[in-house]
């Protein structure tokens, strides 16, 4: 595997990333920051009532101006979004100018929010010297209202209705929008937009390629200067930005300009007069209404576009060639034509080299498309995310519906304050950041950019956004929520993967400052979320949104505690990363030996607690179950299993750590602790892996689950009827079919039942289902925990696979089988079908559409569709590492592929 480090490599955009990397150049600096969606957001949301769907519509968008951040269509900014540029397109019936992505909100659908559009991105490189975005546009008008009433009319017994389902493709009536951006220089962007028209007959397109700026005036009275759009020529129109400096942006022919002010229409939003006439729909009602008057005939304003009308005949393209940039340039001096078109094929050329030492040679073409796209994915949903919490909640400049400020979220995070590029997991629906979302990006993302996988880790734990209590914020509808602590095995994996590239050689200033911020986190997981300091943690829902019998962020219906398998093991786990990262900064810092002693102490109290010998029902394990459930407390001290089989059982399995005994013996303090407290111990290591057993290559494993316990757990976790998909790992057992699990408290029953796809709950609104489907995320996590198993058992354990086929594999085989199922849910099969796209014929078949990917949020659990959000690319994104796993044949040697890189028979911390 190549470096991206100029000392190993002259390929230009490795080049460009060194360079943007050491702040050289700023090759970074615009990019794809712009939201897919900025209304119904939190940080939109002024109502007193905290409903913040239904108080910034869709509706709205084109006619109000945005307070804290904008979107747009296939849209770029600055990095602080100051200057903004998307497309705006009309078909000549639409009802509203085509700006931004429609989407029903979380009351409108029959499982939730969902975006009913079709886009997809193809490519980019790390520094956005080259990006490509596709957005399919109908011909005829867009049926906003079917969408919404029919998906209000389905239960959630019902499948979602989609933009397909309307029939609006038939007859292929649509174009094929793309949109190209290339970089000339780090300030200079070449936008080349193709339509192509893939219907049977000629037709129209309105192209509005529209510059504008965030709205910064209204809302700051201490702001610069307004910043000031105006045009120069018939091909150029200049924008002054008191900040930025001034831009143009050139058109290849010249075109008919169009202006006017990114401000409110008080008129049509709240029915007061409009300070001036020209407002932020203006373009609207001149293209669709014929309103001359609504754009100004000065030529200036905040918001401005080239109007082209495309006549394109049936089945063929028009080109339209733009340039943004920091230069005045003469029309005659423009390059357009064969030159701009060389330029963006080299920027391609070298997005292909990129790419080549990136994605193995050895994999297919499907395989090669498949993962170019997840990347692309990751790194066009990057975005500027702007919310200064302190300012949002005492805002005194308030819009006209809003006479009080009565914010009900967040309160307690006034110290949060961001203003910072992050990975979102989807820009539409979800357009800001989630903490354990983002901990799995870096994970793809450190393949391909990993000084920007290790700035989005630090960012999490930064003061600006780590609470002074040590909670990292879990997300925007509630920073107070609780996510699952990976923060620090993302930590760790992204430090060994970059250890591995540079030689060894690890980043020890990011590993040690991520450690201290991480032990503050870890202070407030054991104060917080162990109620009653018996090590058992409660921790609430922990992502894993309706998997439980109750809703687990909510007070319980029998009142008590609920002891949670998955939280107590997600703590075991961060204890043993801790641990992996104290002895790593031992070796050079004897003062981590303590701490490292401390963690070692604190996982093996944990991981006794999760199996306390003669407790009963008392203890997550079930011997007779041979499974992990959680421990429903009630107030009068009496206790019981929650005897659902899930993913709560199997995150126990993540807890898991493998060292060389020659650590012992460099690490004499940690040794001496180690065999002190292991021997005062030993009476609880019955049930446990005895870390005292050396396993293969004189190696310790610690974790609470021990070789017995493992072969139970496998039995269950790789039983086809159970947990084993044919494309990947189930969130719930399919036992639970025809064996729903049922709790009765006085005359209310709670049910839980095997739910493949959506869910039928509204928990947590019922737009995600933990109750059958495959999600991504955690399987990476079961497949990484069977290799590090494998690193201490070798191949003399074997399991099988699946349970009762006779067919028995290691761990390590193990692990690239559910990799390999996990990647089919993309890859065409025998019949040239992909599983994500189950019955949509037109994904299957049509050529325009069937190489085109998207990455949603999970997976039926039994034909492997894709299910909720369709551009999760963010940990859905892991597949493009997953596939990569099961081509290393031989495990010790370095398994690079960009992803683990972990010698197992060097590396003395797994």
């Amino acid at each position: 595997m190549t470096s991206h480090s100029s000392n190993h490599s002259s390929k230009a955009e490795a080049q460009r990333l060194d360079a943007a990397n050491a702040k050289i150049s700023a090759w970074k600096k615009w990019g794809p920051y712009l939201s897919e969606r900025q209304w119904g957001t939190v940080r939109e949301d002024y109502s007193q009532t905290g409903d913040a769907w239904g108080y910034f519509s869709h509706d709205q968008a084109r006619s109000r101006a945005y307070r804290w951040g904008e979107d747009g269509l296939g849209g770029i900014s600055d990095d602080r979004q100051q200057v903004c540029f998307g497309l705006a397109l009309w078909n000549g019936q639409d009802a509203i100018l085509k700006e931004r992505l429609f989407g029903l909100t979380n009351s409108e659908g029959n499982h939730g929010e969902d975006v009913k559009e079709y886009y997809f991105y193809l490519d980019s490189t790390p520094t956005h010297s080259y990006m490509k975005f596709l957005y399919k546009y109908p011909q005829a008008a867009f049926p906003y209202e079917d969408l919404v009433q029919t998906n209000c009319h389905r239960s959630r017994l019902e499948l979602e209705y989609e933009l397909i389902d309307t029939g609006i493709f038939d007859e292929q009536r649509y174009f094929d929008v793309f949109v190209e951006y290339a970089k000339a220089t780090p300030e200079e962007l070449l936008i080349r937009i193709t339509v192509e028209n893939r219907g049977p007959e000629a037709a129209t397109l309105h192209v509005l390629p529209t510059l504008w700026f965030r709205n910064t005036w209204d809302w700051f009275p201490e702001s610069p200067p307004k910043p000031r759009l105006h045009q120069l020529n018939g091909q150029a129109i200049a924008a002054l930005h008191p900040d930025l400096g001034t831009r143009y942006l050139y058109s290849d022919r010249p075109v008919s300009a169009l202006f006017t002010e990114n401000e409110t229409n008080q008129e049509r939003v709240f029915g007061l007069p409009n300070a001036s006439p020209y407002v932020k729909d203006a373009f609207h009602r001149y293209v669709i209404n014929g309103d001359v008057e609504a754009v100004n005939p000065e030529k200036t304003g905040t918001k401005a576009a080239f109007h082209y009308v495309l006549e394109i005949p049936a089945g063929g393209a028009e080109v339209i060639q733009l340039k943004l940039g920091d230069r005045p340039q003469e029309p005659e001096l423009l390059g357009f034509g064969l030159a701009f078109d060389e330029l963006v094929q080299t920027r391609i050329t070298e997005a292909d080299e990129f790419y080549a030492d990136i994605i193995p040679a050895s994999m297919s073409d499907d395989q090669r498309n498949i993962m170019r796209q997840a990347f692309a994915g990751m790194l066009w949903t990057k975005q500027y995310y702007y919310y200064p919490v302190r300012a949002w909640l005492h805002d005194e400049i308030l819009p006209p519906d809003c006479k009080v400020r009565i914010p009900l979220r967040n309160r307690e995070w006034f110290h949060l304050e961001s203003a910072d590029i992050l990975s979102m997991p989807d820009k539409w629906e979800y357009p800001w950041f989630a903490a354990w979302d983002l901990a799995f990006h870096t994970l793809v993302l450190a393949a391909v950019d990993m000084e920007f996988a290790k700035d989005q880790l630090r960012l999490m734990t930064h003061q600006v956004y780590l609470h002074p209590n040590g909670q990292i914020p879990a997300y925007e509808w509630n920073f107070s929520d609780v996510n699952p602590p990976v923060h620090c095995t993302a930590t760790w994996q992204v430090y060994l993967i970059d250890k591995a590239r540079n030689h060894g050689k690890g980043d020890r200033p990011f590993l040690e400052s991520m450690f201290h911020k991480l032990l503050m986190n870890f202070t407030w997981w054991v104060n917080r979320k162990d109620s009653t300091g018996n090590n058992l943690f409660e921790g609430g829902f922990l992502g894993l949104d309706n998997i439980g019998v109750f809703d687990r962020s909510a007070p319980l219906p029998t009142g008590g505690t609920l002891e949670q398998a998955d939280g107590t093991g997600w703590m075991a786990m961060f204890c043993l990363d801790m641990l992996s990262i104290a002895l790593e900064l031992s070796a050079e810092n004897q003062v981590y030996e303590e701490l490292a002693c401390k963690f070692y102490e604190h996982f093996m109290y944990i991981a006794g607690s999760m199996d306390r010998i003669g407790q009963n029902d008392d203890e997550l394990w079930d011997e007779e179950d041979g499974f992990y459930y959680d421990v429903l407390q009630f107030p009068n001290g009496y206790s019981t299993r929650l005897k659902v089989r899930s993913m709560v059982g199997l995150i126990p399995l993540f807890a898991s750590s493998v060292f060389d005994d020659s650590i012992l013996k460099k690490l004499p303090v940690f040794a001496a602790h180690v065999a002190r407290f292991t021997q005062e111990y030993a009476k609880h290591l019955d049930n446990l892996s005895d870390p005292r057993k050396l396993g293969v290559a004189g190696r310790h494993l610690l974790s609470p689950v021990s070789e017995d316990k493992l072969r139970r757990i496998l039995q269950r976790m790789l039983d086809e009827s159970e947990f084993l998909s044919d494309y990947g790992i189930r969130a719930l057992s399919r036992y639970h079919k025809d064996h729903p699990y049922l709790f009765n408290v006085g005359s209310t029953s709670y049910r839980v039942d095997y739910e493949p796809a959506e869910s039928s709950t509204n928990l947590f609104g019922g737009n995600s289902n933990w109750r059958g489907p495959v999600w991504m995320p955690v399987n990476s996590l079961v497949t990484q925990s069977l290799r590090k198993m494998y690193a201490y058992y070798g191949d003399d354990f074997k399991a099988e696979c699946p349970t009762g086929s006779g067919n028995w594999l290691t761990l390590w085989d193990i692990a690239n089988e559910i990799d390999l199922r996990l990647s089919r849910i993309f890859l065409r099969n025998e019949q040239g079908e992909r599983p994500v796209y189950g019955e949509t014929s037109i994904f299957q078949n049509d050529p325009h559409w069937r190489d085109l990917i998207l990455f949603y949020e999970y997976f039926h659990g039994d034909n492997g569709a894709g299910i909720g959000a369709s551009h999760q690319t963010g940990w859905t994104g892991l597949v493009a590492r997953l596939m990569t796993m099961p081509l290393t044949k031989n495990p010790q040697e370095v398994l690079e592929h960009g992803f683990l890189t972990v010698t197992l028979d060097k590396q003395s911390i797994v």
